[in-house]
């Protein structure tokens, strides 16, 4: 099935073989020396909250500390989305994360679009990138990141994001960064309702303009918040395996999408990681079918709501969503 995937993580999504080939190129000792059992220690499956699944991430992060390392990573994923039948992805990092080794954003930035814009070429899956920061950061940073991501706009970076610990830190602290972003015609998701509540949703929205949501799991506690959100058509970036993983849902049967999507709000799904979460977007989608009971419609409609959704230019998301559209029809019998 096509598809496309509006929330993936760069840093979350390496292969575990180049994980190995670029450890012991560098230098650095990783927990494990097999790519199998690798793949099963990366794995979030037994973690406690999101703060322990983000852990996780310091094994990755500490390998793509150079412009090649970056480069491959980005390169490889699009060849990976490629042959989950991805047409469109966006991906994400925070690039603050890779200057630990005297890479400067800008640097960091101009690699993964390398090795987007070669995926791209080669593979065929239009790639696209979103500049993170964190929660726990200085708000000063995140405006660094905002900025860079606009000086990088040419080259395929489409939007603006918050991630990290939710619970914990506010968005409107990086309310500056969001406004920069707008203001120069840059794209802002914001990382919400996972390990937080309603509010934070409500601040994502109402503080820093989000135009779309990733995760959005407990907008329902909050009826006329996900009312307002339906009603908007403000796109939800869903993962339920991570939701899962994340504690965010009590277990996989009880995550709300389905609940959303038969209520008309616009539910997107994604991997969130596909090395962490241990999963491909096709394995997300099978387990919709097999646990929450979408239907294929359903999933036709979930592609469809990711591809209007997509950071693109009116043009080439019209684009996309007609070519994706026909495709469904033609192979899948999807009728809008």
């Amino acid at each position: 099935m096509p598809k496309a995937e509006l929330h993936c993580h760069l840093d979350g999504s390496l292969r575990p073989e180049t994980m190995l080939e670029l450890a012991r190129e560098h230098g650095i000792a990783l927990p494990r020396e097999n790519p199998n059992e690798l793949r099963h220690y990366m794995c979030a499956d037994n973690v406690a909250d999101l703060a322990d699944y983000l852990h996780r991430f310091d094994t990755t992060i500490s390998i793509l500390q150079t412009e090649s390392a970056l480069e491959r990573v980005a390169y490889e994923l699009v060849q990976d989305a490629s042959l989950d039948g991805i047409r469109y992805i966006e991906v994400r990092n925070a690039p603050h994360l890779n200057t630990r080794c005297g890479l400067t954003v800008d640097q960091v930035l101009e690699a993964t679009m390398r090795g987007l814009n070669r995926g791209e070429a080669e593979f065929g899956t239009i790639a696209r990138f979103i500049t993170c920061s964190l929660r726990h950061w200085d708000p000063a940073r995140s405006l660094e990141a905002a900025q860079a991501a606009v000086r990088h706009k040419a080259s395929g970076v489409v939007g603006f994001d918050l991630a990290g610990a939710e619970a914990e830190f506010s968005a409107v602290d990086h309310a500056a960064a969001f406004a920069y972003a707008r203001e120069h015609f840059l794209q802002v998701t914001c990382h919400a309702g996972e390990a937080a509540g309603p509010e934070s949703i409500e601040t994502a929205l109402f503080d820093c303009n989000a135009s779309r949501i990733g995760h959005g799991v407990r907008a329902e506690e909050d009826p006329a918040l996900l009312e307002y959100i339906r009603d908007l058509g403000i796109t939800l970036e869903m993962c339920p395996t991570s939701n899962e993983q994340t504690h965010a849902v009590v277990n996989y049967a009880q995550h709300p999408l389905r609940r959303y999507l038969h209520s008309g709000v616009r539910v997107t799904i994604n991997t969130d990681s596909r090395l962490i979460s241990g999963v491909t977007l096709t394995d997300e989608y099978a387990r919709a079918v097999n646990e929450l009971g979408l239907t294929i419609a359903d999933l036709c409609a979930c592609v469809i709501n990711a591809c209007e959704a997509a950071f693109l230019p009116l043009d080439e998301r019209t684009r996309l969503v007609a070519d994706v559209r026909a495709e469904l029809q033609r192979d899948w019998g999807y009728q809008a």
